[in-house]
């Protein structure tokens, strides 16, 4: 055995795309057929590890908030979870331990195999073609061909996690990382290109995941209500940004707790948006006390009330290095010449060498084709409140079968792209 450590890659890829579009005839994700006895266990599945991804997510969000306040954050909690998940099927000891505990997994209280299993009914979930949300994820294993993987790693991965499997010559690294890129940019419909910047040539395994998403709201804005207005971005920076509007009935409280407005937004299908917008000068303490229990109020909050909404329109973007990142919540082995990834090769030392995640938000008006025109609501006779998204906020978006966040970020200047 090489007594030098040969590198692995990891790349992660997530996308979120907030605009209406026609849904795609053509998913290409995973398609299982179950029975009905089946698709309960898998939905229980899925619903068991929900808390702990949502725990993952904020924990996610804090740390990367907590670097900079002053840059927009956005990201997928599931995209990033998933990979690291996959990535587990292959350590071993202390590696191992970190990683799941890392994703906020309490290995005592719950067993691996139920961890798996949860990941394998979420993706299966996410991937259903009659979802009337345009929702599809995929997870690609590329492999050097001079690598021989542990044939229990290769069948899990495929079987548990439906990715599919690539042989590639990481020494021609422009082709190899061309194929990469490809595969990405081929999931995510070209809305996120050359994910892969550099590729070492001593590379030897790349996971790559990717999740897509193309939302219609139930309730669209009429862009000819659209009017460029300011955006405060902190007290000595305003911006003009395009600034939607709509008057109606919304699902919108006040949470004393949070000291923030919290909107609830639903597309047409499984997905609710959850924007929350903090008092002036109240970010901080907001993002300190958020966690999962404040959006499940939210959700079985049914009260609706009048308001007259104002939303930027805008289009913007993270990427991130996971190695800082993760390492701040105790993932830190795996990146180390310690690394205990026996169970991917046996044939030479791995360790991960780099794990890059990237997203895309699009924010704008449209909706359902008819909705525009045909849907009409009952207002009160008082005047409904101005609730102005034109300071920063946090926005979460929840997929309603399986109680996952799919995407979490921060808007803190619609003009940065």
């Amino acid at each position: 055995m090489p007594s030098s450590v040969t590198w692995g890659l990891l790349l992660l890829a997530g996308l979120c795309c907030l605009a209406p579009a026609s849904l795609a005839e053509d998913n290409q994700g995973v398609t299982v057929q179950d029975t009905d006895a089946a698709e309960h266990d898998h939905e229980s599945a899925s619903h068991k590890i929900a808390p702990n991804l949502a725990d993952f997510a904020f924990s996610l969000y804090r740390q990367v908030a907590h670097q900079s306040n002053t840059t927009n954050i956005f990201f997928s909690p599931v995209s990033i979870a998933t990979v690291f998940a996959m990535l587990s099927l292959g350590a071993k000891g202390d590696t191992h331990t970190q990683i799941l505990e890392g994703l906020n997994f309490n290995l005592t209280e719950r067993a691996e195999a139920d961890i798996h299993r949860g990941f394998e009914n979420l993706l299966h979930t996410l991937n259903q073609p009659d979802n009337q949300l345009q929702l599809t994820t995929g997870n690609g294993l590329f492999i050097d061909d001079s690598v021989k993987l542990v044939g229990k790693f290769l069948e899990d991965v495929k079987k548990t996690y439906h990715s599919e499997a690539f042989s590639v010559n990481f020494k021609h690294s422009e082709e190899a990382k061309k194929q990469i890129n490809d595969f990405v940019e081929k999931g995510t419909q070209g809305k996120i290109v050359d994910l892969v910047k550099e590729l070492d040539q001593d590379t030897v395994l790349a996971l790559v995941n990717y999740i897509f998403f193309k939302g219609k709201w139930v309730k669209p804005f009429d862009a000819s209500e659209t009017t460029e207005e300011d955006f405060h971005v902190d007290e000595a920076t305003t911006v003009k940004v395009p600034m939607m509007k709509r008057t109606g009935m919304y699902k919108l409280h006040q949470c004393h707790k949070l000291s923030s407005w919290v909107l609830l937004m639903d597309y047409v299908g499984n997905a609710t948006a959850f924007f929350i917008l903090p008092n002036e000068g109240k970010m901080r303490h907001m993002e300190d006390l958020l966690t999962k229990e404040d959006l499940s109020m939210a959700l079985k909050n049914r009260d609706k009330r009048s308001a007259s909404l104002s939303m930027p329109k805008l289009s913007i973007s993270g990427t991130y290095d996971l190695k800082a990142i993760l390492g701040e919540m105790g993932i830190t082995k795996v990146f180390s010449n310690g690394a205990e990834l026996s169970g991917i090769s046996e044939e030479v030392p791995l360790k991960l060498s780099k794990a890059v995640h990237k997203a895309v938000l699009t924010l704008d008006e449209k909706g359902t084709e008819a909705a525009g025109a045909t849907f009409g609501e009952v207002m009160p006779m008082s005047l409904p409140p101005n609730i102005e998204f034109n300071r920063p906020f946090v926005l979460v978006i929840y997929d309603t079968v399986t109680k996952a966040p799919l995407f979490v970020g921060k808007v803190v200047n619609p003009t940065q792209k």
